[in-house]
């Protein structure tokens, strides 16, 4: 049978000078609202523990602690060996900083102290940064900010286009508004025209009223002026005098 091989993760501590302004108790109410969190007291302590996942024995793998004093609070926490020692120390004082958010009117911790650790703990991550990713993410930054111009361009082309396609919709129904009228005034050819222009005068007595003529045919009155002025030059009717 294979042997059992379990995997301990490495552990660190952290200890923060603090001043306790309420009760222990008053924490560990505050903490016990909180959820997936587990609350345990003792004479002089309340340990508050996160526990993250766990391994084939169901024993705790990856978890943090706060362990809280009336002068100090202790941050307890495993580091797995896939994880970046710097990047877990990270996560865990963002979510302390979160915590200690919840409880500052009681309890107060030494920003100093603090501060010094987030300040070595970004320190270590900057630092971890080789040239090339330093480089790679300039890059992004520099294309993230072309890619929103980009962006933004093409939102004003695109309502520049709406109202281009709207404008071009306006004139294609004026186009065809006009073609239609443009049909209906050369629907009669000009051996049609002059034709009708005879019969009309036939009838009216060697007379013809223009406006009455294409009111009639539904024609304008310069096309019939200008048909009779062709017919006139044609000699096939005569002005009076």
């Amino acid at each position: 049978m294979a042997e059992e091989v379990i995997i301990t993760p490495k552990v660190e501590k952290i200890e923060i000078t603090a001043k306790l302004n309420g009760t222990l108790n008053e924490i560990a109410a505050n903490a016990s609202k909180l959820p997936f969190y587990s609350v345990s007291t003792a004479e002089d302590s309340i340990s508050i523990g996160m526990v993250e996942s766990r391994n084939i024995r169901k024993q705790p793998y990856l978890f943090y602690i706060f362990e809280i004093r009336a002068d100090k609070v202790s941050i307890i926490y495993s580091i797995p060996n896939d994880i970046s020692e710097s990047m877990r120390r990270a996560f865990v004082l963002r979510n302390f900083s979160s915590f200690l958010a919840g409880i500052s009117n009681i309890y107060e911790v030494s920003q100093q102290e603090l501060m010094q650790y987030v300040d070595s703990t970004i320190d270590k991550l900057l630092s971890g940064l080789s040239q090339n990713y330093s480089s790679l993410f300039n890059k992004y930054e520099s294309l993230l900010t072309e890619y929103r111009a980009t962006k933004r361009l093409n939102i004003e082309l695109s309502a520049s286009n709406r109202n281009l396609t709207l404008e071009t919709s306006e004139l294609t129904e004026d186009n065809k508004k006009l073609r239609l009228e443009l049909d209906r005034l050369q629907k009669y050819s000009d051996e049609s025209l002059m034709s009708m222009v005879e019969d009309w005068i036939t009838v009216h007595g060697s007379s013809i009223d223009v406006d009455e003529f294409a009111k009639t045919y539904n024609l304008t009155s310069p096309r019939v002026e200008d048909i009779l002025n062709k017919m006139v030059s044609k000699g096939y009717i005569e002005l009076r005098g």
